[in-house]
């Protein structure tokens, strides 16, 4: 290869690589892919195609995803829509695309194989899903979105594609008390850079996946020496970890230590996270306001 590329974002590998990079990289052989869309209330990312290796993300119901290759054991390499992340999913989570009307704004909500909230539940779908609504519909009076695919779901968990939210931190702290989970994105476990993520595209602001990336990229880097001076979704950046400056000392991060979707006072967290493997704070962020 002629570049380095990170294997996160740049779908190239010795043997195959996607027909854009011809010409920049080596490979046996270059291809276009084929679109698909998330069939799996979520499905695992990893960096090969075993199931006992780590999940480096997750991908949501609805996303849309670029296939380079399947395998006859049922995986497949692909690209994340999204937020461009690649790797190796089950082939039997993606199915035919479709263009999405809507959101799940909640932060998690069931898919019912009709109108009424009795029957058993096909799935569960979490907060960044993306659904396709045919219809509408009205049982004991509450309303329903008809998707695509036949089920239901409570109209109100929904929201517009082009609907944001003015204050994303409150979106992430509807996420207090979930599960830590190394990989995840959805609100049954996630880690502390899917929490930044979803909750600031929720607000309309494209974040990137992962924190090293996002102490990269997102939004702008902001000169404070003193801690008292951040803002409220100024994002604090360790070597492998990010937090969500709440307010004045006080810090929402999904995090090893409690397991949890935590909040606690941003001086004591420093102090702690200096004593572990993340050392110093290496750097504060503030995405554009919109």
């Amino acid at each position: 290869m002629s570049e380095n590329f990170d294997r996160r974002l740049h779908p190239v590998r010795p043997d195959l690589a996607a027909r854009a990079y011809e010409g920049r990289v080596q490979a046996d052989r270059f291809v276009d892919g084929t679109i698909a869309q998330v069939t799996a209330d979520r499905l695992a990312m990893r960096a090969e195609p075993r199931s006992d290796k780590p999940i480096d993300t997750e991908l949501l119901f609805g996303e849309t995803v670029t296939v380079f290759e399947e395998t006859m054991e049922g995986w497949a390499w692909g690209q994340l829509e999204t937020d461009g992340y690649i790797g190796w999913f089950s082939s039997d989570g993606v199915g035919v695309p479709e263009a999405p009307t809507h959101i799940v704004r909640a932060l998690r909500t069931y898919r019912y194989p009709g109108p009424d909230l009795k029957f058993p539940p096909l799935g569960l779908i979490s907060m960044g899903s993306k659904v396709t609504v045919m219809g509408s519909a009205t049982t004991r009076g509450l309303d329903y979105a008809l998707l695509s695919d036949g089920s239901a779901v409570v109209a109100r968990h929904l929201a517009g594609l082009d609907r944001f939210e003015q204050d994303w931190v409150a979106v992430a702290e509807e996420f207090l008390g979930t599960p830590y989970l190394w990989g995840g994105r959805t609100s049954l476990g996630l880690d502390c850079s899917a929490l930044v993520q979803l909750a600031a595209q929720a607000g309309g602001h494209d974040v990137p996946r992962d924190s090293d990336m996002q102490a990269a990229g997102a939004g702008e880097p902001v000169e404070a020496s003193d801690l008292d001076a951040l803002q409220r979704g100024d994002l604090v950046f360790w070597k492998g970890h990010v937090g969500i400056v709440q307010g004045p000392n006080r810090l929402l991060h999904a995090n090893g230590h409690t397991m949890t979707v935590a909040s606690e006072p941003l001086d004591r967290a420093v102090a702690r996270i200096a004593e572990n493997e993340f050392g110093n704070v290496t750097g504060i962020r503030r995405l554009s306001a919109e």
